[in-house]
């Protein structure tokens, strides 16, 4: 017994001491936010304050202090955040994670993100140059200075920043605006998806399946199946996917559960890069005519990615030539998203084509040459340019990997096992010209004049210079001015190109070759500059072009839904303020559902719960609120009824393969309105969308009983803001995740676009609004804000998700240069 009782004590005392040391830990790993803290590398004494909004004040004497210290503040709350993306863009994963993420480091490294910033950087002005570098030295001080302890992730990973180099540089910061722009401007996806369908339906279905724009006829008239079945550029039989080992890994079970979850995240990168689809905004700008105050009111609420940490981080930088406040992205030293003193601005994605995959044939007895014809038509051949990449896989020997390149760009089916599985890569290839890629993106200078901008007019010039990705810019300033201004580059095509970028293109035609870019003064605009003052320009990733405008920039616009409904709450109120901006931010109605609901009310089934479904039904409007069980089971049906007019047209693999991010809610449309037969066989539609209800209620009564009374539609529709790599880890994902219940779906104005081909979580708000902001010009100080998490990235701390409930529920906070109290106040000094 004394022996059990001293056993007992020591391990009690192991226990305590274990906790002790990680008490220890996580409160060494908190940053600093008040005192004073010597930095090497200041230039002057600078002011780090926190707010009551937890908003960052930088005061500093310098601009060039100003965003070292941003950089010092984001390795301090986003140290994990910059390291992961910094990898990311590099394509050095697999150094850390293993072989499970080496299909994403080789995509990356034959984009070439790293050898563009470095050419871009090279031609960049010296007062861009020189706010880059203030910044990278700023997160390079805070690592040598190491005044807290890392964060866990870096813990359990094993990582140091930076090893084997800099935690951060320049070219950094420039590489990083390139992945936003592989974010927001992609659109090969939507290339090859339509090479991948052309393969087993015919080119008018084709265009049901990718419709045009509402309204407008499809943007070419070329017969797409045709023309990839005359090339031969299919494969006769599938490429076998790779084969996993089954073999038993010696490696620890929270190493297994990583190594899975890695892939997992590794494999959907890389099938969902080149999409756009889903990644949206709203945006929209009133006339003080038309607001209480008289003055503008600007409104903005970016669609991105949910993660944990947030994409965002709030901030003002102050210094005797900047004064600017607003959301900043860990990685760059500027205000992205936010407010001078005078002047207030917002993005949407304009989603022009900037993209376009070209054909390269093989030569036949040279597989290192591709065929380039001439401007008479002959034929001739060049050599593909070749570098090797070599790349570390943690546990593993090296990996070699060539990099093929073309006069269009780097060749993406080295890197695309999707490709190989399609195309016959023995005598074709798929290669990539992408407009962000250009060694004149100057994006970096046009954001450090943004945030100098004082009015409308400086905000004009300011983007001015503005290269990728393409954006839809509201802005405001006190003097009651207001704009629209699409900024970015866009290319221009030959007249004779027939295919017009929205399909693969035969490389070797020169009809297909780029001609130049269009010109700042020729893009969309409205309000200051261009002609009368509107009462307001809302924008929420429609068309932008008007009618008759000459130059073509692309049609696979978002679907009108959100504008619509934005339009129409906007004209329905006589006098707007900052209370209707928010309710109409909030707002859940879905014209989409409105759309399909009278199919949806008529379908048959024989499932028990039928009457009890439809009764729910009949009362429903069509707003996907929370708690609405009619949103639940709408939801449901759209899927099941999905999955069963296109899994027959193209096949399991296929449909999996496109389908989740791509909804083809426009296909269904088209199929159950003109009753199709085609798309609704064997028996038709009112057939498919009874036995899509029989499906549904199936679905959901084993997943909620049968009560509907209790069926929610925020049960599974989540917002999950999910970390990496952790989030795909369930042992960690519950700490690491911040979810939230939430209303919506992909077409409402309150956003929450899910992913329904996830197996864990097909109804999770995947895309929503990364943040939610009002700008109110009669007075900036009673400007709002809220995004989904905290600013902080360390998963201890209170501030990790302390947002959260917050944007679930539409409130904000006050964004304030003077705010009412200051939380906290840390004295950086040299």
């Amino acid at each position: 017994m004394k022996w059990f009782k001293r056993l007992g004590a020591v391990v009690l005392f192991a226990v305590l001491a274990g906790l002790l040391v990680l008490g220890l830990y996580v409160w060494r790993s908190f940053p600093q936010l008040d005192g004073t803290l010597r930095v090497q590398g200041l230039q002057g004494a600078v002011t780090v304050e926190r707010d009551a909004s937890d908003v960052t004040h930088i005061k500093a004497a310098t601009a060039r202090d100003a965003w070292f210290t941003l950089g010092f503040v984001h390795a301090q709350e986003r140290g994990w955040q910059l390291e992961f993306n910094r990898r990311v863009m590099r394509g050095t994963l697999s150094e850390v994670l293993g072989e499970a993420t080496l299909e994403t480091d080789k995509l990356l490294r034959t984009l070439g993100i790293m050898q563009a910033a470095q050419r871009q950087l090279d031609r960049m002005p010296p007062e861009a140059r020189a706010a880059l570098e203030a910044y990278s030295e700023g997160i390079q001080s805070f690592y040598a200075n190491r005044p807290q302890a890392l964060q866990p992730e870096f813990l359990l990973l094993g990582v140091r920043p930076g090893r084997g180099g800099k935690a951060w540089e320049a070219v950094d910061s420039v590489g990083w605006s390139l992945m936003m722009a592989l974010d927001l401007g992609g659109n090969w996806g939507t290339e090859f998806a339509r090479l991948s369908a052309a393969q087993v339906v015919d080119t008018p279905r084709l265009w049901e399946l990718f419709p045009p724009y509402p309204g407008e006829p499809p943007a070419s008239t070329v017969d797409f199946a045709a023309l990839y079945r005359q090339l031969g550029i299919y494969r006769s039989a599938p490429e076998p996917g790779a084969k996993t080992s089954l073999a038993p890994r010696e490696t620890p079970v929270l190493g297994r559960l990583l190594d899975d979850a890695a892939r997992s995240w590794s494999a959907a990168f890389v099938r969902d890069a080149g999409l756009s689809e889903g990644k949206g905004s709203n945006a929209w700008v009133v006339s003080g005519g038309n607001t209480a105050s008289g003055k503008p009111l600007l409104a903005n609420d970016p669609h991105l990615g949910l993660s944990a940490p947030a994409i965002w981080y709030f901030a003002r930088l102050q210094a005797p030539t900047l004064d600017v406040m607003g959301a900043t992205l860990p990685g760059l030293p500027f205000v992205v998203l936010g407010r001078t003193r005078t002047a207030a601005w917002g993005f949407t994605n304009t989603g022009p084509d900037v993209q376009d995959l070209y054909i390269e044939q093989i030569k036949p007895d040279d597989p290192m040459s591709y065929r380039v014809d001439d401007v008479q038509g002959q034929a001739a051949w060049a050599r593909f340019d070749q570098r090797v990449e070599t790349i570390r896989v943690k546990g593993k020997p090296d990996v070699q990997h060539t990099v093929r390149s073309t006069r269009h760009g780097p060749v993406l089916s080295d890197a695309q096992s999707a490709h190989a599985r399609l195309i016959d890569m023995k005598r074709y290839v798929l290669s990539l010209r992408w407009a962000a890629l250009e060694a004149d993106n100057n994006t970096a200078l046009a954001m450090q004049r943004v945030d100098e901008a004082r009015d409308v007019g400086e905000l004009l010039t300011a983007f001015s210079g503005y290269h990728s990705p393409m954006q839809n810019v509201m802005m405001a300033d006190t003097a009651g001015r207001i704009a629209y201004k699409a900024v970015g580059r866009v290319p221009l095509r030959r007249p004779d190109n027939d295919i017009r970028g929205i399909a693969p293109s035969p490389g070797w035609d020169p009809r297909y070759a780029w001609v130049g870019w269009l010109a700042y003064a020729d893009t969309p605009g409205q309000g200051e500059g261009q002609g009368e003052q509107p009462a307001w320009i809302a924008n929420a990733n429609q068309r932008v072009t008007p009618p008759g405008y000459p130059y073509f920039i692309g049609q696979d616009w978002s679907v009108p839904y959100r504008f619509d409904r934005i339009v129409a709450r906007l004209a329905a109120t006589p006098r707007h303020d900052a209370q209707s901006m928010a309710r109409l931010q909030g707002d859940t109605v879905s014209l989409a559902t409105q759309r399909l609901l009278p199919f949806l009310r008529k379908a048959q089934s024989s499932h028990p719960l039928a009457p009890a479904a439809q009764r729910v039904l009949q009362g429903f409007d069509a707003d996907m609120r929370g708690d609405s069980a009619a949103a639940l089971v709408f939801s449901v049906w759209v899927d099941e009824l999905t999955r069963g007019l296109l899994v027959p047209r193209l096949g399991q693999e296929r449909f999996d393969a496109l389908y989740g991010k791509r909804h083809f809610r426009s296909t269904v449309e088209i199929a159950l309105e003109a009753d199709d037969a085609w798309w609704c066989a064997p028996r038709g539609c009112a057939d498919q969308a009874g036995q899509a209800l029989t499906r549904t209620l199936e679905r959901l009564s084993q997943q909620y009983g049968d009560d509907l009374s209790r069926w929610r539609w925020d049960t599974p529709h989540i917002a999950l803001s999910s970390h990496r790599p952790f989030g795909n880890v369930d042992l960690l994902a519950r700490w690491f995740d911040v979810r939230v219940p939430t209303g919506g779906d992909t077409f409402s104005v309150n956003v929450g676009q899910y992913w329904p081909n996830d197996t864990k979580v097909p109804f999770a708000s995947r895309h929503a609004a990364s943040l939610r902001a009002i700008y109110d010009l009669s007075d900036l100080e009673r400007s709002q804000f809220i995004y989904q998490t905290g600013q902080s990235g360390l998963v201890f701390s209170s501030r990790y998700r302390d947002m959260s409930q917050e944007w679930s529920h539409t409130e904000y906070r006050f964004l304030r240069m003077a705010p009412e109290s200051i939380a906290h106040t840390l004295q950086l000094v040299p």
